[in-house]
């Protein structure tokens, strides 16, 4: 056999074999065929950057993770800093954009950000998952290309940047470095900062304490679980039981009687935008005026200076949740036609997120004042969802597994072999003498286990791109130009928003938020004129017009294209030649067609 055979031959044999690539350790995997991969691969075939999707990583990495997408996709997404926190770290804002087809301000854009709240960590992962599936597609998934063709994102992977660092590198519980650092004065007494939970063990858990005290406890061991305490039940015998439960890990490091009353920070960045804002004695962590910390006033700076913004995406962490406003119920109702839009996008959402609720937050959790993405609508008219991450259903479809210490438990034993529980163990606190510490681990409860880490960032991912794709989209669907007596001429453009999110919110029409959408049109060449113009409301009865009163050839358009909207106008033009008619808007694309009146 010839060489130039067996090369061909050897060349056609290396296609045939799936797609390989090679680890770290220069193991050898497979990832399906060259052309598509395995079906449910992030990437669809072996990802150009690889980041495990197994863990949570501290602020750095979330950064450094970015820096690697920007390193490999240069022309596609950038970065820059909008501002410092408290601490002085970096906000940043990475720009995801194909410029082929048009600067991302010119492209409806979708704002996407996460870990408002320090402890809620993978809504940081949430928003770099994000990233990487849209670049990973882009050039092999049409639908991706289409997407990223017509519309740009903005990602900032955490607002509480200091809170989500001290969460990784200081001892916590589930619950805390939920606000940010800046020392506050939560108990009143003149003090800052003073009296948190300590790491008395020093295992870099803030845990639970107990203490056994015989006959004169509220609680007893569970007699199948010594892990549980079970309260005892109100009685006439004056029966009690042998232990107490003394809260979180601490002592009283200010001696004013109370333990743990004053720990770091105490603020809350979800409660300080400008919208439905209240003081502290009626939103607690409101702070002293709306956008007082520095993280939240650059964000809204960027947001007011971005109006192509037309979705709006903010990742929490629990609950399984899908919310959108009003956070109060005194807010009142949203206009029934953005209602329609929201009520596509999140009943959609609830199919891609199995055991997530679609809910208002006034009525189906709880009232927020000053929320942000509350912020996003009642000021800035853009559709606005919080996704609450992680829900423990996930665990566990049997309807016995629910939020109880023994389900918890059983979970724990049963998936993590004991992972996340810390067994009690005897400790000499300074007041209360010999107790007990134990508990959770601070990633347990309100952040998945490691291995439904990358099925919950995956899903909330395409719940975005699904959102995304919901952001108008406007063409010109017709123009036909009818003779007129007196030398005049009729053009009728029809203007179709593609798209569920109308050009502009019915609440921004409603209030005025941001610049109205415009029609034009202009004479490039020839001798036209425009005469009149007017909306064609019957296009049977073309001689029923809304007649624009002012500047027929530049017509302002305060309600937009709605949902899926079409409408035509009529110009009314004399002497012939070439026209440009265009449409404008803050949330879409430009479109300009020319046309030949004759």
């Amino acid at each position: 056999m010839a060489i130039s055979q067996i090369n061909a031959l050897l060349a056609a044999t290396l296609l045939a074999i799936p797609a390989l690539a090679q680890d770290p350790s220069g193991v050898t995997i497979s990832f399906g065929d060259s052309e598509g991969g395995f079906p449910g691969l992030g990437a669809g075939r072996a990802p150009v950057v690889e980041i495990p999707w197994n863990r949570l990583v501290d602020s750095d990495q979330l950064y450094r993770d970015l820096d690697r997408l920007c390193a490999k996709w240069p022309k596609m997404m950038s970065y820059e800093v909008i501002g410092h926190s408290v601490e002085g770290r970096e906000l940043r804002v990475y720009t995801l954009n194909n410029p082929d087809t048009g600067a991302a301000d010119t492209k409806p854009a979708m704002w996407i950000d996460g870990n408002i709240h320090g402890n809620e960590v993978q809504g940081g992962e949430a928003v770099v998952y994000t990233a990487w599936y849209l670049l990973e597609n882009a050039g092999h998934n049409a639908r991706v290309d289409s997407l990223l063709a017509r519309t740009s994102f903005y990602l900032l992977p955490s607002v509480n940047i200091d809170g989500r660092a001290s969460w990784f590198a200081d001892a916590h519980n589930p619950h805390s470095s939920r606000t940010g650092v800046k020392p506050t004065d939560n108990d009143r007494d003149g003090l800052f900062d003073e009296d948190g939970p300590d790491d008395l063990d020093g295992d870099g858990q803030i845990l639970q304490m107990r203490k056994y005290v015989p006959g004169e406890g509220t609680h007893n061991l569970d007699l199948n679980d010594p892990r549980i305490l079970v309260p005892i039940a109100t009685n006439d015998t004056g029966a009690k039981g042998d232990w107490i439960m003394l809260g979180t890990e601490g002592i009283d490091n200010d001696g004013d009687g109370r333990t743990n009353e004053d720990g770091e920070g105490g603020y809350d960045m979800n409660r300080s935008w400008p919208a439905m804002w209240m003081p502290e004695h009626i939103q607690r962590g409101a702070g002293p005026f709306p956008l007082y910390w520095p993280e939240t006033r650059c964000i809204a700076k960027f947001l007011v200076e971005h109006t192509n913004i037309a979705s709006f995406q903010s990742f929490h962490n629990n609950g399984g949740m899908i919310l959108r406003g009003p956070g109060a119920e005194s807010y009142g109702t949203y206009p029934s036609a953005d209602i329609s839009v929201y009520n596509e996008i999140g009943q959609d959402g609830e199919g891609l997120l199995p055991f997530y609720n679609y809910m208002i937050i006034w009525r189906d959790l709880y009232s927020v004042y000053g929320g942000e993405v509350n912020f996003a609508y009642e000021t800035l008219g853009i559709i606005s969802f919080t996704n609450e991450l992680w829900t423990s259903d996930r665990m566990s479809p049997d309807a016995r597994y629910g939020q109880s210490q023994k389900d918890r438990l059983w979970a724990d034993d049963h998936l993590t072999m004991g992972a996340g529980f810390v067994d009690w163990h005897p400790f000499e606190h300074p007041v209360y003498g010999a107790i007990e510490i134990g508990g959770f681990r601070k990633d347990v409860g309100r952040v998945p286990p490691s291995y439904l880490i990358e099925e919950m960032l995956h899903r909330n991912a395409l719940f975005c791109i699904r959102h995304a794709e919901a952001m108008p989209e406007v063409q010109i669907q017709s123009t036909e130009v009818t003779d007129l007596p007196g030398g005049l001429y009729a053009l009728d453009v029809t203007f179709k928003n593609l798209r569920e999110i109308p050009t502009r919110t019915a609440l921004a029409a409603q209030k005025g938020i941001g610049m109205p959408d415009r029609l034009e049109l202009t004479t490039e060449r020839g001798s036209t004129e425009v005469i009149a113009a007017g909306f064609l409301r019957d296009k049977y009865r073309p001689n029923r017009l809304d007649l624009v009163e002012n500047n027929p050839a530049s017509i302002p358009l305060e309600s937009g294209l709605t949902s899926r909207g079409e409408l035509t106008l009529r110009w009314i033009l004399s002497g012939q030649g070439t026209v440009q008619v265009s449409w404008s808007g803050e949330k879409a694309k430009d479109v300009t067609q020319e046309v030949e009146v004759k």
